[in-house]
């Protein structure tokens, strides 16, 4: 389950997605000290992170964690790939040329079952 962007400049978006976050232009999402992004709003805050890769092929790709001891739904999966998804078409389609999400587990996700 991950998010896959396209984009000329991985480390780019990765680090302009972080300076919207720290400038407030992008509230819905917050990233932790090891860089893991987790949705804000109350009823999803911290049920899942999304840990960015940059790849040299000209992908960031967000594999999605789960807490310890926590099942990860098809809800939960859904808000958050679809919304990070929805906030990069929003505020970086000038950055990037596609942003699709996996309908299964990838080998660097860490979910539980």
């Amino acid at each position: 389950m991950a998010v896959i962007i396209s984009t000329e400049n991985p480390q780019e978006l990765l680090t302009a997605i972080k300076q919207a976050i720290k400038q407030n232009r992008i509230t819905t999402w917050s990233y932790d000290t090891d860089g893991d992004f987790t949705h804000t709003a109350e009823q999803w805050k911290n049920k899942a992170w999304l840990s960015p890769r940059v790849e040299d092929d000209g992908r960031l790709i967000l594999n999605i964690l789960t807490p310890r001891a926590t099942a990860l739904s098809s809800t939960i999966y859904a808000i958050y790939h679809g919304r990070f998804i929805e906030m990069v078409l929003s505020h970086f389609d000038q950055k990037s040329t596609r942003a699709s999400a996996t309908a299964l587990p990838t080998g660097n996700d860490s979910v539980r079952g």
